[in-house]
């Protein structure tokens, strides 16, 4: 893909933000989990006022990906004291397998190198294989789990770090 854009998301961003959101998480995730409890998360996780916090909060900073500007997908960046942490990263359906992942996991490694940052890590879902194999090829390794609630549904997120 040629013209790839990696722009800060702004305030004044909001619904554009919310809606890529809701689309890519739906796209992703939708048909392996209860109606229930996407809605649940999308209402709640995704819903203006969270993603309105999160974009005032000063750890965390969102991106959209844009190619030839159109909007592809975005990404969230959390900065932590040690690291930064991938929290998000979704592309549009009609986006994928381009190399925009891998544009913006690098994007994000330039970012904590930048701020002098020894590591990038991330969660993924146990049972995102696509996404695990995507993330071990580009160089991270797991470390650990934790718990991530989709409604009412606890799910296990595997903990994936990449030392830079």
């Amino acid at each position: 893909m040629k013209n790839v854009t990696i722009t800060p998301v702004t305030p004044t961003d909001l619904e554009q933000l919310r809606n890529v959101s809701v689309e890519t998480f739906t796209a992703t995730f939708g048909a392996v989990n209860t109606p229930e409890n996407l809605k649940a998360y999308l209402e709640h996780d995704l819903s203006r006022e969270q993603l309105g916090q999160e974009l005032v909060d000063s750890t965390a900073t969102f991106y959209f990906l844009q190619v030839d500007s159109q909007l592809a997908g975005y990404g969230k960046l959390l900065r932590h004291a040690a690291d930064i942490e991938i929290q998000r990263v979704y592309v549009r359906e009609g986006f994928q397998h381009h190399g925009l992942g891998r544009q913006f996991l690098k994007f994000t490694e330039q970012v904590a190198r930048e701020a002098g940052l020894p590591k990038v890590i991330l969660g993924v879902w146990e049972h995102n294989d696509n996404a695990l194999a995507f993330y071990k090829f580009m160089g991270y390794h797991r470390y650990g789990a934790h718990t991530f609630k989709l409604g009412d549904d606890p799910q296990t997120d595997y903990l994936m770090e990449k030392d830079l």
